[in-house]
């Protein structure tokens, strides 16, 4: 059997990096924690600083845990290791994403102010067009990719709504660029071509087990 043991190597040092951050500028950091920003960039969320500091770095400890333990419970372990590099990389861009973001609200806080939807887009796109590509090399699986009842139930379902969703979500990637440029619109190119593309996928899978049976 091919071994399904994901490198935790990367994210383990992002998240050391974090905990350095968040601990050297922590008394630099206001009481009241800007946490929460809204579709026009402009905050309207707060948390206490202990809370904006650290809660990042706890979540990535146990995103890490959760993405180390899947490949070993997933009745189709075994598929795991035919995409296994794919996923690997997909974590790192997670990990290397949930980094800028954290890095992104502490430069906030400490008191550079900016647009974070507009500076999200550029990351979100990566995010979205290598979740492209994890789509379209994952097989059956109960953890990763595009599961509904139908692609579960067959492979070639399986197949061909990976094959299209993979093309899909490189495109919404492709998509969410544009607000780089329009910052005020960022969240609408960012959030439309994703739930669409969420119910083409849907509807797609249902219809193609429907032609195979």
């Amino acid at each position: 059997m091919k071994n399904n043991k994901i490198s935790t190597v990367f994210p383990i040092i992002l998240i050391l990096i974090s905990l350095a951050l968040g601990i050297y500028f922590y008394p630099q950091l206001p009481e009241t924690f800007a946490s929460h920003w809204g579709v026009n960039g402009e905050v309207n969320g707060y948390s206490s600083r202990f809370f904006g500091v650290f809660f990042m770095p706890i979540l990535s400890i146990c995103l890490l845990a959760i993405f180390s333990f899947l490949p070993k419970t997933d009745p189709y372990k075994k598929n795991f290791a035919q995409f296994k590099n794919y996923f690997e990389t997909f974590i790192n861009i997670v990990f290397s994403f949930l980094f800028y973001i954290y890095v992104l609200t502490l430069l906030w806080n400490l008191g550079h102010h900016f647009n974070i939807i507009q500076f999200m887009s550029p990351a979100l796109a990566v995010i979205f067009y290598f979740a492209g590509v994890l789509t379209q090399h994952s097989k059956r699986n109960w953890f990763v990719g595009i599961r509904t009842p139908w692609t579960l139930s067959n492979e070639k379902v399986w197949k061909k709504t990976h094959s299209l969703g993979g093309k899909l979500f490189k495109a919404v990637g492709i998509i969410s660029l544009f607000g780089i440029l329009l910052p005020h619109f960022a969240i609408f190119f960012i959030l439309i071509p994703i739930i669409a593309v969420t119910i083409i996928v849907f509807i797609y899978s249902y219809i193609e087990y429907k032609k195979i049976n």
